[in-house]
């Protein structure tokens, strides 16, 4: 617990004790990298993912414990009309997950990947933060900590998703909070919202943005007054992860807002991140280029659940597999370059 017995301090406390990248299993990597059956860098950005891997696992890059983390929370300013579905589809679609029936199914079983679903209190949604704070601080912190309870599984790689109608809304509130700008510029249409649905959401940020104006200078801040229960779980996930030593994947529009709080509270806090696409919701570029972030894929999706994270651990667990088990010149008795 911190001095001051806050919850935001043990969470300000966990950020200070971010490990660094290993070196030693960095310069192990480049060794073998030089040796094996191809020209130097020819593989591409998938040598650089086998070299990120390295740096956070500690050890020879693999992916035998890949988890896709999906956490369900609903939203009190749903209400508002700011989605083009009900709240109540939050509920049917974690069932839908559980059943086997959705996207993210299909995607996990063609990659052989771990999927589990983190029900957030749904019959509860958060206050509308149009309205006053989405959260207390004791109810994000703890929210926070509950989504570090992904990685008791031990995971070897993690990525994360969500589900939760109008959380679109939320994250383009966090947005416009943490990189400023125009607000009607981080709004897209979310489950398909046209011209008068976007300039509702829009409206409706721009009254939660004045209604916390004294207090948006401070990330955790803006999460509890503007986020979502699965938001913060994300967030929380993502510094356990850090902590542990366990590579990210971040999914598109809606996961990236919980990795730009801790981005906001230290840049280096997503050093351990990889971002798995970049969504079709065009607030979800500008958010990456602020952070300098670039996304692995360009699918145009945006259907969120973890999908276009569980698509980029296709690719890293190829650049695992191509750097760990690829031969050396000396091992095939092919010719090196002199």
């Amino acid at each position: 617990m911190s001095a001051t017995g806050l919850p935001f301090d043990d969470i300000r406390a966990l950020v200070r004790q971010m490990p660094g990248p290993d070196v030693a299993a960095v310069r192990a990597k480049r060794e073998r990298e030089a040796q094996l059956t191809k020209p130097a860098g020819s593989l591409g950005r998938l040598e650089e993912i086998s070299e990120w891997l390295a740096a956070w696992q500690g050890r020879v890059p693999a992916v035998t414990r890949p988890l896709v983390a999906i956490f369900a929370g609903n939203h009190g300013v749903a209400a508002k009309g700011v989605s083009a579905f009900p709240p109540e589809v939050t509920a049917q679609m974690v069932t839908n997950f559980a059943a086997g029936g959705a996207a993210i199914n299909q995607i996990c079983a063609a990659y052989d990947l771990g999927l589990k679903i983190f029900d957030l209190a749904l019959e509860v949604p958060t206050d509308d933060f149009s309205e006053g704070p989405a959260m207390d601080e004791r109810t994000c912190a703890a929210t926070m900590a509950f989504g570090m309870e992904c990685l008791m599984g031990e995971p070897d790689l993690l990525c994360i998703g969500e589900m939760g109608i109008g959380n679109t809304t939320v994250a383009a509130a966090i947005f416009a909070a943490l990189f400023k700008g125009e607000t009607a510029d981080w709004v897209g249409p979310g489950t398909g919202h046209g011209p008068e649905g976007i300039a509702l959401k829009t409206r409706v940020i721009e009254q939660g943005l004045v209604l916390h104006a004294a207090h948006l200078g401070d990330p955790l801040e803006v999460l509890r007054r503007l986020g979502g229960r699965e938001i913060a779980a994300m967030a929380g996930a993502i510094l356990a992860a850090r902590l542990q030593r366990v590579p990210v994947i971040v999914d598109g529009y809606v996961a990236t807002a919980a990795a730009a709080i801790l981005w906001s509270i230290d840049a280096r806090a997503l050093d351990h991140c990889l971002f798995g696409h970049v969504s079709a919701e065009p607030g979800h570029l500008a958010a990456l280029e602020a952070m300098d972030k670039v996304p692995l894929l360009a699918l145009g999706m945006r259907l969120g659940e973890g999908t276009g994270a569980a698509l980029a651990a296709g690719i890293v667990k190829a650049a695992a597999a191509c750097h760990s088990d690829m031969a050396t010149f000396a091992m095939a008795g092919v010719t090196a370059r002199d």
